[in-house]
């Protein structure tokens, strides 16, 4: 991997000179019993055969044909690999079988034991999997930084796999990543050099750009515009309202990211960091060197440098651990850009510019190639894929445009899991309640049509446990005072994006939870904010109420101020406790919400800063049996009941 210093590069391993096949993956991705998708990219169009060792049952090999294998070309030499097979006979529940991906060249063929042999646990030579659709246990997090110095909770994660290898009945049924699987908008230093050389190394496609100051992607090769590129980011007369209510008149990009002086801007560079995210290969391609700085700016590289190294050093595990659990992805903002959607009035600005609508739809494709696919392909119709597949191979401006139209028109982002419980996850960001007289100020983060259909999708079930980014019952202080700068129409300083900031959305939200077809174990899994907690819901006055839990779990390898994270938390027990009188100003005043103490903590603390991953396990009726967040420094937290 690469070690960034000054006029030379160290590295602690040699950089590759010859392009390895496979520079992903493999990612396992969707697992029912019927299918399987798997995800990774190689370095060329790979012929591939997928191999099931099944016990009591005969192997099965497949070669995998374009039907089952969709090859996606981004690059001269990078190529996604989309996998989606059926599965005959089909697998059974709780069934422990072992795959295996085949690369077969002039009639030789290689197995992961040989291409990537780090991916098998000690003593194997296969990846081992555990097919479930009735959920024992979940992982589930999110807000993957790679600069926030902090352990990845992937990481401990494929510690805890590794740990249970001899008992893999005892994983968890499946990986929930509930939004910030990348920062597009918050780049690191180094990371952006190392996105611009990868994307050189491996050839990714070039566009050209309308109204930016820059004509094309390469040009950003050449230059990166290391920590200046909100100079290169929209900020013209459509804003001006935006610079009014949010910046005081000073002028400001579209974009509001505090790190936006290094935002992504090419699909190219979308592509090349969900590679670095994910694979420790990509690094062993690149050699970077620090550049010539100002010594504030030498500073910042070289912190962002150090926290880089501790991520890099991660990246086996994490790459292991996404190859042995079925994972499901949904976005939140930074994945595109902060505060995406947050007010009607920020969305038609920033779409309503040719540049910074580009800019969007570039993130938005990749979260389709890299993330949104492998949660469900039927999802995406055969025009959609062509749109993507002409883009690619014309890499023509109005084939480029047609197809980020197309994304911004497109409404399933969200997906239900036919599991027990059933999962249904929330797409909280491109179907907003805009605020009609108000534009400035926050929307709902579902519109009335999208919570009709989400009411709709409920109804039947015994158990469900619904995926928001964003806690629907979220710390009540911090709403609070975001609240209060959403009243000084400043809603973008405080990132004021909660279920109860728009009226209309907390209301009907409010009322699935109180309707008299509700499951009786309602279960809310989010991440977003940063820290984490656990919290008891009761409906007052109800005989027959139903049991709600909101379980947050966040960051991966983010973390709030701790200082100003205790400082809230004990501000908010004292004026929020469940039987506080405050209660009743609230929207949930109708609700009785109990927090859970973590363990090993003082009396009285709710919230835990801990870098990690949540783990959930459920009973055999679907309620919470035991929450925890596993901390990526080996030191968890369990979050208790309080029973008084």
């Amino acid at each position: 991997m690469s070690t960034f210093a000054p006029e030379k590069v160290v590295s602690k391993t040699p950089v590759l000179h010859a392009l390895p096949e496979v520079i992903a993956g493999p990612m396992l991705r969707r697992l029912l019993p019927e299918r399987m998708t798997l995800w990774l990219v190689a370095s060329k169009a790979l012929a591939l055969t997928l191999v099931l060792e099944r016990s009591g049952k005969r192997s099965v090999r497949l070669p995998l044909d374009h039907q089952q294998c969709h090859q996606l070309r981004i690059g001269e030499h990078a190529v996604v690999h989309m996998i989606d097979v059926a599965l005959c006979p089909t697998l059974d529940e709780g069934e422990i079988f072992h795959y295996d991906l085949l690369i077969e060249s002039e009639g030789q063929y290689r197995g992961i034991a040989d291409w990537a042999p780090q991916l098998c646990h000690d003593g194997e030579n296969l990846l081992t999997v555990r097919h479930a659709m009735t959920l024992a246990s979940i992982a589930h997090g999110s807000c993957r930084r790679p600069h926030h110095d902090a352990p990845d909770g992937l990481a401990r994660l494929d510690r805890q796999l590794h740990d249970q290898r001899a008992t893999p009945e005892k994983w968890p049924s499946l990986l929930m990543m509930s939004g910030d699987q990348i920062y597009a908008d918050d780049v690191a230093g180094p990371m952006l050099l190392a996105i611009n050389a990868l994307v050189a190394r491996l050839g990714l496609y070039h566009e050209r750009f309308e109204s930016a100051e820059i004509s094309d992607s390469r040009t950003l090769l050449q230059d990166p515009w290391l920590y200046q590129r909100n100079r290169l980011l929209p900020a013209t007369a459509e804003n001006r309202l935006l610079q009014r209510y949010f910046f005081r008149g000073k002028k400001k990009p579209i974009f509001t990211a505090a790190g936006a002086d290094n935002h992504l801007i090419s699909l190219s560079e979308i592509l090349a960091m969900y590679l670095l995210v994910w694979s420790p290969i990509a690094w062993q391609l690149i050699d970077i060197k620090t550049p010539a700085l100002e010594d504030k700016a030498a500073a910042r590289f070289e912190k962002e440098h150090q926290a880089l190294e501790h991520f890099i050093d991660e990246l086996p595990a994490v790459r292991r651990v996404l190859a042995h659990l079925p994972t499901w992805m949904i976005f939140d903002d930074h994945d595109v850009t902060d505060d995406w959607n947050l007010t009607a009035q920020w969305e038609e600005a920033a779409l309503g510019h040719p540049f910074s609508r580009r800019i969007m739809g570039n993130a938005m494709i990749g979260y389709l190639i890299c993330q949104g696919w492998g949660n469900a392909p039927e999802h995406f119709e055969v025009d959609l894929m062509a749109h993507l597949q002409t883009s690619l191979h014309t890499r023509e401006e109005r084939d480029h445009d047609a197809l980020i139209d197309a994304l911004l028109d497109f409404d399933h982002w969200h997906y239900t899991l036919p599991t027990r419980p059933a999962m249904v996850i929330l797409d909280t960001r491109t179907r907003r309640w805009h605020n009609e007289r108000a534009p400035h100020k926050p929307s709902g983060l579902m519109d009335w049509e999208a919570l009709t259909e989400l009411q709709q999708e409920l109804m039947g079930h015994d158990a469900v446990i619904m995926v928001s980014a964003a806690p629907v019952f979220g710390v009540k202080l911090i709403e609070t005072v975001q609240r209060v700068f959403v009243w000084l129409n400043h809603p973008l300083l405080v990132d004021a994006e909660n279920w109860m900031s728009h009226r209309g959305a907390a209301h009907v939200m409010l009322n699935i939870f109180r309707h008299r077809h509700t499951p009786k174990n309602f279960t809310v899994l989010s991440g977003d904010v940063h820290y984490s907690f656990a919290y008891d819901v009761q409906l007052r006055g109800q005989h027959q109420r139903p049991s709600i839990w909101q379980v947050t779990s966040s960051g991966i390898r983010n973390e709030f101020p701790n200082t100003l994270l205790n400082v809230l938390d004990r501000i908010n027990r004292w004026l929020f406790a469940a039987r506080s009188p405050v209660n009743w100003l609230t929207k949930r005043r109708h609700m009785r919400i109990k927090p859970r103490q973590p363990d090993n903590r003082s009396p009285g603390e709710r919230l835990v800063n801990k870098a990690g991953i949540g783990l959930l396990h459920l009973d055999d009726q679907g309620r919470p049996r035991e929450i925890i967040q596993l901390g990526g420094n080996n030191h968890d937290v369990r979050f208790e009941r309080d029973d008084r």
